[in-house]
């Protein structure tokens, strides 16, 4: 997705979210009811192993204290679905006061692109709409398939840094 490609739906809110559209998915705030879909596909040790600060195991009231923490704070963040169905979550936050794109997908979403498609569309919000200069991103040295997302999006590897991975109680590199 492109700026140019913006359709009316683009300019959509929910709350103070914007609704992104790419060719196939559709980014989107995450609602209350959202939650146990959220919690089922989240509850997966090999997504919170990839990711910061996602718990495991991962609860339907672990969903919906993350989607109230959502409404309440400053960061972007979206639900990725296909049609209704929920498939992940993508975000924009900032650290030190750099954006920061994260990113998930339920198992039986993965191969298929849909990282790279959400990621795509994140970005384009981040440098457009929102107007950042940089936007940076991590994916565990582990987990090939979100470095390539990442690469495939124009990032480039700067280093290793060692990050608290919650699921597992410790630090691993990222």
């Amino acid at each position: 997705m492109t700026l140019l490609d913006r359709t009316p739906r683009d300019t959509l809110r929910e709350g103070s979210t914007p609704v992104l559209e790419t060719e196939r998915l559709t980014l989107r705030a995450p609602r209350f009811e959202d939650a146990k879909r959220v919690a089922a596909l989240v509850n997966d040790r090999r997504i919170a192993e990839n990711t910061v600060r996602i718990p495991h195991p991962y609860a339907v009231a672990d969903a919906h204290e993350w989607i109230g923490a959502v409404i309440l704070q400053s960061a972007t963040t979206y639900l990725i679905t296909i049609g209704s169905e929920v498939i992940g979550a993508c975000g924009l936050d900032m650290r030190d006061g750099v954006p920061e794109i994260g990113y998930w997908l339920g198992v039986p979403f993965w191969g298929c692109g849909y990282a790279t498609e959400a990621a795509r569309g994140l970005i384009d919000h981040a440098f457009g709409e929102r107007g950042h200069e940089v936007v940076t991103s991590g994916a565990r040295v582990s987990n090939p398939a979100s470095r390539r997302v990442l690469e495939k999006c124009g990032f480039q590897w700067t280093g290793v840094g060692l990050y608290r991975i919650r699921a597992i109680s410790s630090s691993a590199p990222f």
